[in-house]
């Protein structure tokens, strides 16, 4: 049997991928990032504890660990996980999309425009856009980049406008 392509869809569903459960984010300040995300999104934060133990320190590589988190749900049912480490303390990654092992998360909005102005509203800073996508599988989309009060980049794409 060959061994499976990258992004082989056939090995992922023998895999048993299914879908996305969440996205986790480490922040600095947990208050501030369930004030940000929730205002942003509109949700409460569900099931907040403080984590720790010799099986959770395995599991993320620290031999010792204490993790404060809290989930928001967004909508069409992916979860935010937010995390703040309370041990080991480590310095925040730097800002910018182009370093390697940065991520985004894209939120798909009704109207870039307002959804940017709202996010910079709850205390995101402005990175770029709005742009209107003229070419490409998202032709006709527009998309703005926000950052979080952790320097995340936040992703607000409005896709085309379908034909009648």
């Amino acid at each position: 049997m060959a061994a499976a392509e990258p992004g082989d869809r056939a090995a992922s569903v023998s895999a048993g991928l299914t879908a996305v459960h969440h996205v986790g984010v480490t922040v600095a300040d947990l208050e501030r990032s369930v004030a940000f995300w929730g205002r942003l999104t509109g949700s409460t934060p569900r099931d907040r504890r403080t984590m720790a133990g010799p099986g959770l320190g395995r599991l993320v590589g620290y031999e010792s660990v204490r993790i404060e988190v809290a989930w928001l749900d967004f909508p069409g049912g992916v979860a935010l996980e937010l995390l703040q480490y309370l041990e080991p303390l480590e310095a925040p990654y730097p800002e910018g999309t182009a370093h390697p092992g940065n991520i985004h998360v894209c939120l798909r909005v009704d109207d870039v425009d307002a959804a940017r102005d709202h996010a910079l509203d709850c205390g995101a800073r402005p990175v770029g856009g709005p742009i209107d996508v003229g070419a490409g599988p998202h032709a006709g989309a527009r998309i703005a980049y926000v950052r979080d009060p952790d320097g995340v980049t936040i992703e607000l794409f409005q896709p085309p406008a379908t034909s009648p």
